[in-house]
């Protein structure tokens, strides 16, 4: 009996797989808006009913795909900090930024899920935000590890946050730990900076703008990495 429970468990594991596999593909015709449970089980010649069984509504299927696509950028920036050397901190920032571009660009239409507009009458549930937070675990990471080691040195002349940002600060500073508010200011505006360059160049706005965006990408993660204070 144990052995038939794994079979069907293997069983319902590759369907699952299935149709978000599926799903993923009607986001980059249809957008997340309108994903369609019925159009996914007639892609996979499934019973509309069937699918149901599988994920009982539309927004349980898109949670799926955001938790799988956070994860999947959480993975890629998790190796590249780790194919870093530790005391490296600005070239673990760029290694991670990079990791970030590299993933969007491969998967736009995921990447557009996680990060572009709101999908209209969804809103997603708690269990989104651990897979969510994976890459700026990493993130805060790098400029935790860069504060402890003293090896931050910002230019000079930044002006000071606000004081109405302590409150904030103390919510970020989960993810870099006894770093003053200034810091932890400057590190979230590298980190916003990040995925605003990749959003634009990921939605068109770098057209007849930028030629090698690449090389353009990586001057912004090093400036951007300046004002956070990791030299290098």
């Amino acid at each position: 009996m144990s052995a038939g429970r794994t079979a069907r468990e293997r069983v319902r594991e590759e369907l699952t797989r299935e149709i978000t596999d599926t799903a993923r593909r009607h986001l980059a015709t249809e957008g997340a808006s309108g994903l369609s449970l019925r159009a996914v089980a007639r892609e996979l010649g499934m019973a509309s009913s069937a699918i149901y069984r599988y994920f009982p509504s539309r927004d349980d299927l898109l949670t799926a795909l955001i938790i799988d696509g956070y994860n999947a950028v959480g993975d890629a920036v998790e190796q590249a900090d780790a194919a870093c050397e530790r005391g490296a901190y600005a070239a673990r920032w760029r290694a991670v930024c990079h990791a970030v571009r590299d993933w969007a660009l491969a998967h736009p239409h995921e990447y557009a899920l996680l990060y572009g507009s709101p999908v209209p009458g969804y809103s997603a549930p708690r269990d989104t935000v651990p897979a969510a937070v994976r890459d700026t675990a990493v993130f805060g990471a790098i400029v935790a590890d860069a504060h402890r080691a003293g090896a931050l040195a910002p230019p000079p002349e930044i002006p000071a946050p606000p004081l109405s940002f302590g409150a904030d600060a103390e919510r970020v500073r989960g993810f870099i730990p006894e770093a003053p508010d200034h810091v932890v200011a400057r590190a979230l505006t590298a980190w916003t900076g990040l995925y605003g360059w990749v959003g634009f160049e990921l939605f068109g706005q770098f057209e007849n703008v930028l030629a090698d965006r690449t090389a353009a990408f990586d001057h912004n993660t090093r400036c951007l990495g300046a004002l956070i204070g990791l030299a290098g």
